[in-house]
């Protein structure tokens, strides 16, 4: 690599290292360009050339953060046995959604995301939408479902029904075995209701 392409790719990840913790620490719409161009150590011109608006920068802080986690719950899917693909993948999936960093995404979409729109696009295009994505050709060509799209629905609600409880403080966050339980007898429901 030449040096201007090190020194371009060392500015890139400054700035979205210091994305993650302004959104984090200051939310979406708090978050102001200065600030993370102040803590990455360069110019707020420097960011804009890099992101066109905060909207293109909490995207590529999310899409960065997802592609650091490397969680493969997707590759489960490719499995032979198409059930055991299922439950891994359902495990896997609710693994990352349990994590805290996670956890504090969410918190922040259901705070903020009514009065910055923007900030729910760029979330939907990062994870969920690659993911329903996924998911409905596998249920549609390994698992011949009709409509996929509504299994998709009903998959990941009841996947995600144990997040929304630790989310507003029912219960206590789960241990990765009761994780893993919830996951593999959401997917057994899941199966046995199309039968």
């Amino acid at each position: 690599m030449k040096k201007m392409e090190v020194k371009r790719e060392k500015n890139r990840a400054a700035i979205l290292t210091a994305a993650r913790e302004v959104f984090r620490s200051e939310g979406y719409v708090g978050a102001g360009m200065d600030r993370i161009a102040q803590l990455a150590g360069v110019t707020k011109q420097t960011v804009y050339r890099y992101f066109a608006s905060k909207e293109v920068l909490y995207q590529a802080s999310l899409a960065a953060r997802h592609q650091d986690r490397k969680d493969g719950f997707l590759d489960a899917l490719d499995l032979p046995d198409a059930r055991e693909g299922l439950a891994r993948f359902a495990e896997g999936f609710l693994r990352v959604h349990m994590a805290e960093d996670h956890l504090a995404s969410v918190r922040l979409l259901l705070s903020e995301g009514p009065t910055a729109p923007e900030m729910t696009r760029a979330y939907y295009a990062v994870g969920p939408k690659l993911t329903e994505a996924r998911l409905i050709g596998f249920l549609r060509e390994r698992l011949g479902f009709e409509d996929p799209e509504y299994g998709v629905r009903l998959l990941l609600g009841g996947l995600l029904s144990l997040r929304m409880h630790v989310l507003v403080g029912l219960v206590p966050l789960p241990g990765p075995e009761q994780q893993r339980e919830h996951a593999r007898r959401i997917v057994d429901v899941f199966l046995a209701g199309r039968s």
